[in-house]
C-alpha cells in the first residue's frame, strides 16, 4: 500500500456534528427517562439516610451529559478518511483513538445506510465488509456515499476481473 499524505484525508460534513449532537440529545433524553423510573421505583434512594445511591446516579449524569456536550466536538476534529485504488483509511476515535485499514481487494460488500437522524441532514454511512468484519464510514452526505459506493464496485471489478483474465 502507498504512503498517504495528511492532506489527502478529507473530514466530516459540517453537518455531521449537528445530528451527533440529536444523537446524543436522544440519548440524554432516554438517560433521564431511566433515572425517573429506577428513583420512582426505588423511592428509597431519595431519603435522608440513603442518599449514596443518589448522589452517585447524578454524579454520573453529570459526566454523561459533560461527555455528549464534548464527544462530537473531538470526534469531528479527529476524524478523517481517505480512499485511495488499495486501501480505504480511516483515523477516528475520542477516548480511544482507531486507525483503520481495509484493503480494497478484500472487500466483499459495500452497502450505504441512511438513519433517520442522518437522513434528516442528507447523510449517510458507507458500511464496507470484509471477511475480517466491517468498517465504516460516516457521516457522509448521500451523493458522497452514493459515489463511494459506485467507485468501490469499480474498482472491485476491475480485480476480479483481471484475476479472472490471470487464472
Amino acid at each position: 500500500m502507498s504512503e498517504i499524505e495528511e492532506s489527502q484525508y478529507k473530514r466530516l460534513n459540517p453537518k455531521s456534528r449537528v445530528s451527533m449532537y440529536i444523537g446524543k440529545a436522544i440519548g440524554l433524553v432516554i438517560w433521564a427517562a431511566i433515572v425517573v423510573a429506577a428513583f420512582t421505583f426505588f423511592p428509597q434512594y431519595l431519603e435522608d439516610n440513603n442518599r449514596f445511591g443518589f448522589y452517585a446516579v447524578l454524579a454520573l449524569s453529570v459526566i454523561i451529559v459533560i461527555y455528549s456536550l464534548i464527544e462530537p466536538i473531538v470526534y469531528y476534529a479527529r476524524y478523517r478518511y481517505v480512499i485511495t485504488d488499495d486501501c480505504i483509511d480511516i483515523r477516528k476515535g475520542v477516548i480511544i483513538l482507531r486507525h483503520i485499514v481495509v484493503p480494497i481487494e478484500r472487500v466483499h460488500q459495500v452497502e450505504v445506510v441512511r438513519g433517520p437522524i442522518n437522513n434528516m441532514f442528507c447523510l449517510a454511512d458507507l458500511h464496507v465488509t470484509t471477511a475480517g468484519g466491517t468498517a465504516a464510514i460516516e457521516y457522509l452526505d448521500n451523493d458522497v456515499a452514493d459515489s463511494i459506493a459506485d467507485d468501490l464496485k469499480r474498482i472491485i471489478n476491475t480485480i476480479v476481473r483481471d484475476r479472472n483474465a490471470d487464472a
